[in-house]
């Protein structure tokens, strides 16, 4: 069986909102929006979240999400929950790969808009074209067109 890593984030309440936006920049289709309301009831024999030590989060808050992207790749996320720390993403990039430098690029511009661009699309030793950006919600990205074969 192939291994899959997928990313997993977590956004302070506005989940629906991030995942709109990359729905439309990444081409991709939300294929789950679940809200915290439309988890079924734990089992008998296990807490209910309050009698571990939180609070319930609100029932339209998203537990979970899911986009697939059209290459069949998914990115995931979810609500953070009240009580739970949450101090924006740290410590991570997210990379993307294009065929083409023209598709990379309408992607880069895209994550870009209301963000910061921390590199903008130039030609590098591994593709034709490659960038980086923090998109408006915090979440930094490496854009990656046309990869170029490294001996």
């Amino acid at each position: 069986m192939a291994t899959t890593l997928t990313p997993y984030l977590s956004f302070p309440g506005n989940t629906r909102e991030v995942f709109a936006f990359y729905a439309q920049a990444l081409g991709g289709t939300i294929e789950a929006m679940m809200t915290h309301g439309e988890m079924p009831p734990p089992p008998d024999d296990q807490p209910a979240p309050e009698g571990c030590g939180f609070a319930p989060p609100p029932a339209d808050s998203i537990m979970h999400a899911c986009l697939r992207l059209p290459d069949g790749a998914r990115l995931m996320a979810g609500d953070a929950p009240p009580g739970m720390p949450f101090d924006g993403v740290k410590g991570v990039m997210l990379a993307l790969q294009y065929d083409t430098v023209a598709e990379a690029e309408r992607v880069f511009a895209a994550l870009a808009e209301g963000g910061s661009v921390t590199m903008p699309p130039a030609p590098t030793f591994w593709a034709r074209s490659f960038g980086m950006l923090t998109d408006r919600h915090g979440i930094a990205w490496a854009v990656n067109g046309e990869p170029i074969a490294i001996a």
